[in-house]
């Protein structure tokens, strides 16, 4: 679904991301594993079109760079990591924001039927249909994020881009975000590219692990291929020996 080829971007001098190139398939769950500084959050940027790039994006053969903005915020969402909720809406008005692209008159024209079953459909798999009436800014930080999941769902995009989704959340809300995005890109015609800090989240949502270091690909490949061992060099510590000690605490 998404060809990335001799990819190079930044912030205006030298590029943070030199020249990558990967693939994601349909119904891929790929994951983006670095330290700090290796440029995860710019390369999720270049995709989703706030970062000026060079090299080939291409979304189902189709140019990335050259597509309108509006086409691409129908096949492509961003989710970021948690913000504040900083307007009293109520959690459904907050969803229906995601339906923005497809409205070609805008928001004020109204919602369809269309719009409408969108926004209940991603309420109802987030678990957040029963908060539909609350005011956002009245939530907690788990209930909000599920929130912001939703409306990205409403948006219907064929990628998300997930930059830390479940940084702030306890566990429970860690488990229910990840549960629900399993959920969604099962369905056909989806993939999904995050970057996680939590290597145990990203291993358990995970199919394809891509590690990058330096702006640069180390290494990329399925999760049933994957050598563990590569994070260690990866993150310069024993990373299996701190996980496995940390969890004998629980035997």
């Amino acid at each position: 679904m998404l060809k990335i080829e001799h990819l190079s971007c930044g912030y205006g001098g030298p590029p943070i991301v030199k020249d990558i190139s990967f693939q994601v398939k349909e119904g891929e769950k790929l994951c983006i594993l670095g330290p700090n500084g290796c440029g995860k959050t710019t390369l999720l940027r270049a995709l989703a079109g706030l970062l000026p790039s060079s090299g080939t994006m291409e979304l189902l053969n189709n140019n990335l760079r050259t597509m309108p903005v509006r086409q691409r915020a129908k096949k492509m969402a961003l989710m970021s990591q948690f913000s504040p909720a900083t307007f009293d809406y109520t959690v459904y008005e907050t969803v229906m924001l995601g339906r923005y692209a497809h409205q070609t008159k805008g928001l004020l024209s109204g919602e369809s039927s269309k719009d409408r079953h969108a926004v209940e459909e991603s309420l109802r798999l987030t678990g957040t249909w029963d908060l539909r009436e609350h005011l956002v800014t009245r939530l907690s930080g788990g209930q909000l994020q599920r929130v912001f999941l939703a409306r990205t769902f409403a948006q219907e995009p064929q990628i998300i881009l997930l930059d830390e989704p479940t940084n702030h959340l306890d566990l429970r809300y860690q488990v229910e975000l990840i549960e629900s995005l399993k959920t969604w890109s099962c369905a056909g015609g989806r993939c999904v590219v995050g970057v996680f800090h939590d290597m145990n989240l990203a291993l358990s949502f995970a199919d394809t692990l891509l590690l990058l270091n330096h702006g640069q690909i180390e290494h990329c490949s399925k999760l049933d291929d994957f050598d563990l061992s590569l994070l260690d060099k990866l993150y310069s510590m024993d990373v299996r020996g701190h996980m496995v000690a940390s969890l004998q605490r629980w035997v």
